[in-house]
């Protein structure tokens, strides 16, 4: 028997586009002679939807197009996911479609309540296995977060099942594919048979899904490895109950693996919200030179603008190095000098200024500038503004709010700076697009003469260490510098990390890659008297 894995990349509530994709998926699947057909989790509504399953108006849709699309499907058999509507309840499901309507229903039993999951303000647990014959296999059908607790799949098994089908909507992070393997291979030893685990693939706002499906033999080894960050059509072939092993590993590489995701939700951001193209302000650091290589990764260098945007603190070299990377990558590059405007909100501010030291607030009115016409620019094209700025700033506020923050989307929102060095090694490795220069000349700002960003920053390698221990891990202040970390410095960046939550609140979405970014999966409040860093002291 032969089972295909469909892993795809559904529009949320693209009903009709997802149904179509999803019958065209399966009828070349029983083409090339499957006998069963696996799609993603939701495939039908695209996932996750929120707060769209809240709606009446929604779940009526969602009706209409299982019906539609199981009238449609013939003697292969098809596992959709769709949210259900029952007994005044809703549901997390799966529908087991064959010869023209859905023959069985399963109802996913553990709902995530963390991170970046939400299912228990959404839905309702099921409580029932769901094993149904395909060609004399019985097969049981879980969802997601169900593999990764025993009772579920222990569950199908007792009720009969041979082989166990997996459909996940599972965001990609940095630990998340062994995490995975780990989990499947679990299940697949305490039951003594296959999981067949297939992942969605694409981006939705702040989430990429990696895709990365497999096919977990009875001793839990890997038997069959579909590649990640691609759409496709994989077929897993059975003897009885046992997977033909097959060849195929992931690139275990962070940074090969966060490139692609990178891409990929820019791609898919901006595709699916219908912008015709990108423009970012290159300045001639590394982190723009690293958003701008992405964004042609992603788009081609034909939909995408880098607008250098100098003042009287650019650096002549900030000009020739912007200059370059814009050759070598062939995108449209501008330069609009900020001095006319700067000069001009400083002289209309002078009274109000006179006799006050410079601080801050000069180098937030040029960031400010430059937010203002990278905006004006956006507004006449309709391309989006892509943000520039990455979590080791955003953690710490070291961004102008309205300023450099301005923009649609956030591409580097969660790598911190250290790996921003590493993503740009690993970009030149395929090919050169970023100046060495870039690379390797000292971070700053260029706000002020002679600025580098270790002036009011601690050494990025400590900094972030201090972010993963405490934004990702939960490591209290004590238990940070009980690691090794400076203690002022700890304590500098816990409170920064807590002062800075109103600036972040109000950035733009952007791309997730670890356990924990600044988005859904962080949720304090900016107003708390919490000070935990004064227990250092």
């Amino acid at each position: 028997m032969h089972v295909a894995l469909a892993q795809g990349d559904q529009v949320v509530g693209d009903l009709a586009g997802n149904a179509r994709r999803i019958l065209t998926a399966c009828a070349e699947a029983g083409r090339a002679g499957a006998a069963l057909v696996v799609t993603p989790e939701l495939s039908l509504c695209g996932y996750p939807p929120e707060d769209l399953v809240l709606r009446p108006a929604f779940l009526d849709a969602c009706e209409r197009e299982l019906a539609a699309l199981a009238a449609a499907v013939g003697r292969t058999t098809l596992v959709v996911g769709f949210p259900e509507r029952r007994d005044g309840r809703r549901h997390n499901a799966l529908a087991v479609i064959r010869d023209g309507a859905v023959r069985h229903v399963y109802r996913k039993q553990i709902l995530p309540n963390y991170t970046v999951f939400d299912e228990q303000r959404y839905f309702s647990p099921g409580d029932a296995p769901c094993v149904f014959d395909v060609d004399g296999l019985r097969v049981g059908a879980i969802v997601c977060e169900d593999v990764w607790f025993p009772g579920p799949a222990a569950q199908a098994r007792a009720a009969g099942a041979e082989l166990i089908v997996v459909p996940n909507g599972s965001p990609y992070h940095t630990r998340q594919q062994a995490a995975r393997a780990a989990a499947v291979g679990a299940r697949a030893t305490e039951n003594g048979c296959a999981v067949v685990y297939v992942n969605r693939v694409g981006g939705q706002d702040e989430l990429v899904f990696d895709g990365a499906s497999f096919v977990a033999a009875a001793d839990g080894s890997i038997a069959q490895q579909v590649p990640a960050w691609h759409e496709t059509l994989a077929l897993a072939a059975f003897d009885g109950a046992r997977p033909r092993p097959v060849r195929g590993s992931l690139d275990p590489r962070i940074e090969a693996q966060v490139w692609h995701a990178l891409v990929m939700g820019v791609r898919d951001y901006v595709g699916k919200n219908g912008f015709p193209g990108v423009i970012l302000g290159l300045s001639g650091g590394i982190d723009s030179a690293l958003t701008l290589a992405v964004a042609v990764d992603a788009l081609g260098r034909g939909r995408v603008r880098a607008v250098m945007l100098p003042s009287r603190y650019n650096a002549p070299i900030s000009l020739e190095d912007s200059r370059e990377m814009a050759g070598l990558l062939g995108v449209r590059y501008d330069e609009i000098p900020i001095e006319g405007p700067f000069s001009a909100v400083l002289d209309t501010l002078a009274v109000e200024f006179r006799g006050l030291a410079v601080d801050a607030t000069e180098e937030n009115i040029q960031a400010r500038i430059r937010g203002t016409i990278l905006m004006a620019l956006s507004n006449k094209t309709g391309s989006i503004v892509l943000t520039t700025g990455n979590k080791s700033e955003m953690a710490v506020g070291y961004a102008t709010l309205y300023g450099d923050m301005a923009g649609g989307f956030a591409v580097l929102k969660d790598i911190a700076k250290t790996l921003v060095w590493r993503l740009a090694r690993y970009r030149n490795e395929l090919g050169r697009v970023i100046p060495e220069r870039i690379i390797t000349r000292p971070p700053s700002a260029e706000l002020r003469d002679d600025q580098t960003d270790q002036d009011s920053l601690p050494p990025y390698e400590v900094l972030d260490a201090i972010l993963e221990a405490y934004v990702e891990g939960d490591a209290s202040p004590s238990e940070i510098v009980a690691r090794g970390l400076p203690a002022e410095a700890v304590a500098r960046v816990v409170r920064l990390i807590k002062v800075n939550e109103y600036k972040r609140r109000q950035s733009a979405v952007g791309i997730r890659i670890t356990p924990r970014g600044f988005g859904k999966d962080w949720r304090y409040p900016i107003t708390s008297a919490w000070r935990e860093w004064e227990h250092l002291r």
